[in-house]
Formats: structure tokens, C-alpha cells, sequence
């Protein structure tokens, strides 16, 4: 690929000759006599082929996971592959195509497995597990269904957010509630003008007396309706002439919706934003006039600092997005490999048709190296460095691989695969939102490339 060009997407390479770098530089490796064997195509062939013939011999629920993460991780991944195995793989089509929320049930067994308070100091009520725990949950609960492994998302961003920069008061009334599953938080941060773009934010919340006044527009708000604590970002002051200034964030209760009516407080609209896939906690567009938050709730008590504050839980969202992307990429491998064990043609099992093993031998270096990569962006994270190049990264390949493991999968199955009766149509439409969520992989790659490029002229 480095001769070729590198794929970026389907239709988008980088060549050297992009740097000013000709292929004449890479003359002694081309005729090295490893690199003619490295690239020997019948061995390459021989090799996927023993891969899959290895990974059938595995037990599909633990296919190729010794990731030497240590048995309690490992103990922690099995547990909620039994969860998934036993409430929601069975039942996850369903919600899908008929657009339904995740059960209660679910979410109150998810709070009572702690997901909600995963990296939750024990003093506040939570597990006070580290952000590769995390990692490691949100991967499985996902590969079962991309919904239920994004449930734990709004709490992420929403207990780091008031773990790190809320007042103690704000900790000991909010963490408790959001660890036990009592609060479900949403993120309020997108605005249809701004996009990925949220030092731009038009949302105002204007101070009167003790409280603030929010009026203005939000789009793809997941879980709006069914929330009962918005964590909003608002323009508190409109006179500053830098961009991501005079922005704050406030903590701002609400009661929960229904079918009938998504949002019962006053000075609250919303409508349905219907998707194509990552539905089971729907997404809204709604509208504030002069919603009413009390000031307390203003997130640490210092106005102006909001978009300093939410960039500092941008690497943890970033690198669970990237473990739900494995957790997703893992569960169309492993649909294809069972479709392609028990489907024959001419004779002869799929899975022994060179063009079909191909596909799923890659899917499966793909999955390891993806995971590798969020676990190391994971570990740094924990150990307090700044792990912003590292997320960026994880998340600009796992999300890649989430789409290509999808795709290949949905090919596996043939016409089947595009029957919404079958898993992988779902898990096709879940992997397309991926890689522009949480920062598209744009922006993504604009973050790598300016960190490498500050690391270079230093």
C-alpha cells in the first residue's frame, strides 16, 4: 500500500509523491530479498487460509480475545458477552426495525452491572474502574448491539465532565444519581449551523436574578427524550469577539418523555430525527425558548470556560467510540463467519472459496490491531498523559474498520445480507454513523497531522 497509495476511504489514497517523496527511496527495501517474501502471494494465501481455519476452530464467543489484558479484564469481557448472549443479540433486530427503544429492563440491568458508573469514584457510587475497563465494557456490550454499547456513553461525558470540573456539590448530587442509573444524562452540544464546528454555537443562556434563560436550537441530541439531565452547552456571553469564548456548560434537569410526548417540560420542543441505523435511543432536534436553569447548576460556578471544559473529555468519548467500533467490526466477523460456515455453494462451504476467507482473514488482523491501538490510547489516558494524538488515532482507524469489517460481512452474506431479517443489514447501517460522530474522521486526521507536525518542528 505504501507503493500504491494507502486508502483512506473508498475513493481517497495518500501517495508519497503527496509528500514530494519519490519511490526511489524505497529501492534497497524493494529488493531486499524479505521484502519479495513478505509479498509472496501464494504464501499470503496459504497464511489467511490456516488463519480462518484456526479461528473456525475457536469457539466464536472468544475468537482470538487472549489480549493479555489480565484475567480480571478478561473476566469482566466475559460476563457481558454473557449478558449479550442471553438479553440482547436475540432481540436487537427487533428494536432496530421497528425503531424501538432499548427496553427499561435492559437499561435497569446495565445500571445494576454498574456500566453507569464504571469509572465513578467508589465515594460517589461508583466502581472507580480505569478508562480501559471502560474499553473493555464498551467493546462487548457493542458487539452485541451498538445501541446498548452506547448507553454508557452520555454517562461517560457526563460524570467526567462533572467529576473533573463540576463543585462538590455538584459531585455529591449528580454522580450517585447518574452512577446508580436514577439520572440518564444527554449530550446537548450539536447545533445544526455548527456541526463539528461548536466554538460556533448560536444556543444563548441569558442570567436573570438566580437563573439562566436557554434559548436557541440543538440537533442530534441521542436520548433526548428519554434523559432527565441535559448537559447544555450555551453562549452566556454573546460580546466576545474570539470564538470559543463566552461559552459555558449547565447541568439542566428535565422529565422524562414518552411516545406520546417526548418533551412534557414547558419551553421544550423536539422532533424525531429518523436515521437509518443507531436507533435504540433516538435522535432529536430540539428547540429551547427561554427554558429556565438554575444557576447553580452552571457546571463548576465560572462562566466563559465551557468549550475548555468539554475538550477535556474529548479524548475518553473519542477512545470509546473507538472500542465500540471493534466491539461492532467483532460482531460482523463474527456473523460472517457463521453465515459463511453453514451457507454452500457448488458443492463446497463459502468459507473455502479463496475470495471469502480473504475477507474474513483481514477482518480479523484488522480487529486485533484496532483493538491494540484502543487499549494503548486507553492506558495512557489512566496514566494521565495527554493521550489527544493517541484518541484520534484510535478512533480514525477503528472507525475505518468498523465500516470495512461491515461491508465485507454484508458481501459475505450476498443478497441475504440486505434483508433487514438479518443481523449484518443492521450492523451495516449502525457502522456508517461511526466515523462521523464524536468528531468525523476529518477532523480526526486534522488532529493527528497537527500534533505530528508541533512534534516535529520542536
Amino acid at each position: 500500500q505504501i507503493i500504491h497509495g494507502i486508502p483512506m476511504s473508498q475513493t481517497e489514497f495518500i501517495r508519497l509523491c503527496d509528500f514530494g517523496i519519490s519511490l526511489e527511496v524505497l529501492s534497497p527495501i524493494l529488493s531486499h530479498p524479505k521484502f519479495n517474501n513478505l509479498t509472496n502471494q501464494a504464501k499470503m494465501v496459504q497464511k489467511k487460509k490456516r488463519l480462518v481455519t484456526l479461528a473456525l476452530k475457536k469457539e466464536s464467543s472468544v475468537l482470538f480475545e487472549d489480549t493479555g489484558l489480565g484475567q480480571e479484564y478478561e473476566l469482566i469481557r466475559e460476563q457481558f458477552n454473557k449478558f449479550n448472549s442471553a438479553k440482547v443479540k436475540n432481540e436487537a433486530n427487533t428494536w432496530h426495525t421497528k425503531n424501538q427503544l432499548i427496553p427499561e429492563e435492559i437499561v435497569n440491568d446495565l445500571a445494576q452491572m454498574g456500566v453507569f458508573g464504571l469509572t465513578v469514584p467508589e465515594i460517589y457510587g461508583g466502581l472507580e474502574f480505569n478508562k480501559l475497563a471502560m474499553c473493555v465494557v464498551s467493546e462487548e456490550l457493542s458487539r452485541g448491539y451498538i445501541g446498548t454499547g452506547s448507553l454508557g456513553t452520555r454517562t461517560e461525558i457526563a460524570s467526567e465532565l462533572i467529576l473533573n470540573e463540576g463543585t462538590e456539590y455538584q459531585k455529591q448530587y449528580w454522580l450517585p444519581k447518574i452512577a446508580s442509573g436514577e439520572v440518564i444524562p444527554a449530550a446537548v452540544f450539536t447545533e445544526p449551523e455548527s456541526g463539528s464546528d461548536l466554538g460556533s454555537i448560536r444556543t444563548f443562556a441569558k442570567k436573570v436574578v438566580d437563573k439562566y434563560l436557554v434559548t436557541g436550537n440543538k440537533t442530534w441530541i441521542t436520548h433526548a427524550s428519554r434523559s432527565d439531565l441535559m448537559i447544555v452547552l450555551a453562549r452566556t456571553n454573546p460580546n466576545t469577539s474570539l470564538k470559543n469564548k463566552g461559552i459555558s456548560i449547565l447541568l439542566a434537569p428535565k422529565n422524562r418523555g414518552t411516545d406520546k410526548n417526548f418533551f412534557p417540560d414547558k419551553n421544550i420542543e423536539g422532533t424525531e430525527i429518523q436515521v437509518l441505523g443507531y436507533r435504540g435511543m433516538k435522535e432529536f432536534e430540539m428547540r429551547f425558548e427561554n427554558f429556565e436553569v438554575n444557576s447553580s447548576w452552571l457546571l463548576g460556578g465560572v462562566e466563559d470556560i465551557g468549550f475548555k471544559q468539554l475538550m477535556k473529555t474529548f479524548e475518553s468519548a473519542r477512545i470509546q467510540t473507538a472500542a465500540r467500533s471493534i466491539g461492532l467490526a467483532q460482531n460482523a466477523l463474527d456473523l460472517a463467519i457463521s453465515y459463511a460456515s453453514s451457507r454452500t455453494q457448488f458443492n463446497n462451504q463459502i468459507i473455502n472459496f479463496q475470495r471469502v476467507y480473504n475477507k474474513i482473514a483481514l477482518m480479523i488482523v484488522e480487529i486485533i490491531l484496532g483493538r491494540q491501538l484502543v487499549y494503548f490510547a486507553a492506558k495512557n489516558k489512566d496514566q494521565g498523559h495527554r493521550c489527544d494524538l493517541e484518541a484520534g488515532m484510535a478512533k480514525l482507524l477503528c472507525t475505518k474498520i468498523a465500516w470495512s469489517c461491515a461491508d465485507n460481512s454484508l458481501q459475505i452474506h450476498g443478497g441475504n445480507g440486505y434483508a433487514q431479517e438479518y443481523d449484518i443489514s443492521r450492523v451495516f447501517c449502525d457502522a456508517r454513523i461511526l466515523n462521523i460522530f464524536e468528531g468525523s474522521s476529518e477532523i480526526q486526521a486534522q488532529i493527528i497531522a497537527k500534533r505530528i507536525l508541533e512534534h516535529g518542528s520542536n
